[in-house]
This record gives structure tokens, sequence and C-alpha cells, in this order.
């Protein structure tokens, strides 16, 4: 018998729209306006992480301003490059997402970028494509911790037991685990081998609700995690 899942709850950065060559593409021009460095492994170390903790990085990497403020550059740098040059989706990830919602699976968005942002991207897809968002400045501690999904789930009135996650790095992939939902790696530019996903998929082209509910029907039946 399938279990559909409750709810699918997204990541976004890297997981349904590309944005992160954006975002290193702005920490690099960033850091070097104030004489440092920034090398494409520093950069990588950064996917997925809490905003304010790669504020932290940045300064001290030579950006003179304050995590938040560097936020603050780094998100309007980041939302001007999204409305000049487009909202790049992921393979297949707007179509999985459309699916899921003609399939009725509430969704979420979990993202740890600023809400601005977050609902920037939202007001780009052309159909009602989340129930809920969860931002970075929405949750004390970001991922890796199991907040923002365990928050996610509160809202939605869900046990997260109930849900999928599917995230593109490592940080999201520990930070999925960690709730306890079914946590769906969907590789993008790190590796996630060795994070505890329940399945990788090497990418979301060609994937339909039906497998998301066959992956829940799997990976949730009690004591198969």
């Amino acid at each position: 018998m399938s279990r559909k899942p409750r709810a699918v709850l997204w990541d976004m950065d890297g997981t349904l729209v590309n944005t992160e060559p954006y975002w290193m593409a702005v920490e690099t021009e960033l850091v070097e306006s104030y004489g440092g460095t920034w090398t494409h492994d520093d950069a990588l170390k950064l996917i997925g992480s809490n905003l304010l903790e790669s504020g932290r990085v940045l300064q001290q990497a030579g950006v003179d301003r304050e995590p938040a403020e560097i936020v603050d550059l780094l998100t309007d740098r980041v939302a001007e490059l999204l409305r000049t040059q487009g909202v790049p989706f992921r393979p297949g990830a707007r179509e999985l997402l459309a699916d899921l919602r003609a399939e009725g699976i509430p969704t979420a968005l979990v993202t740890m970028s600023l809400r601005r942002m977050a609902l920037d991207v939202v007001a780009q897809i052309d159909f009602t494509a989340f129930d809920l968002v969860v931002a970075g400045d929405d949750v004390e501690r970001g991922k890796p911790f199991p907040d923002p999904y365990l928050t996610a789930a509160a809202s939605l009135g869900i046990d997260i037991a109930d849900a999928v996650v599917i995230e593109d790095s490592p940080t999201g992939v520990t930070s999925g685990v960690a709730s306890g939902a079914v946590t769906l790696g969907v590789p993008h530019i790190v590796s996630l081998d060795g994070f505890g996903a329940d399945e990788l998929w090497p990418t979301l082209e060609g994937r339909t609700a039906a497998d998301v509910i066959d992956l829940h029907t799997r990976l949730a039946k009690e004591g198969a995690r």
C-alpha cells in the first residue's frame, strides 16, 4: 500500500533553482573588493550554510563589515542577478513541483536564504508552488540543525516523519536526516556520499509525484530507517 507523504519540503538554492553560481560570483566580488582572496574551494564550503555564519566567514576573509551587513549585501546582489538574468530552475525541479501540487501533496520551501529573496524566487513561479516558506531569518538555528524542517512540519501541522525532504548539499541533508524526515539527496555541485541521505537521485529530471510517493512508501515504514 502506498504511503503518500503529507508534505514535501524543498531546499531552494541548488535544489529548486541553480543560484549557487550567483552566490559564488558575488562572494568572490565582495571579498576581492576588500583586497582579499576567495577561491572556489572557499565557496564550496559555504553551500547550504546559515547566512550569518557565511557572513562571519567572509568577514574573516577580509570583508570589513558586520556579518548581518554582509548578508544583506550578498542578498541584494544575488537578487539583482536573479532579476536581470532570470531564475535558473534545476532540471526537472519545476515539473516535479507542479506534479506534486497536482497530486494534492502540500509543499514547503525551506531555505537558508533570507525570506525576501525566497519570496522573490517564489513570485517567479507561474503557479501556486508552496503552502509555506521557512527562510533563514525565520529560525534561530539554521541548517545543519533540524530546526528549519521541524519548523516547517509544525507550521503545516504534520509529523516530520510523514514528510520528504529534498536537498542538494551536505549541510541540508544533515538537517533533513536530523529532523527525522525521509531525506532525498540530489547532488549538484558537491558530493552527498556519506551524509546519511535515505536515497540519492542523480537528477530530478523525469521524476514525478509517483516516484516521491514510492520513495516515501519504501522508506517511511516503521523500522525501515
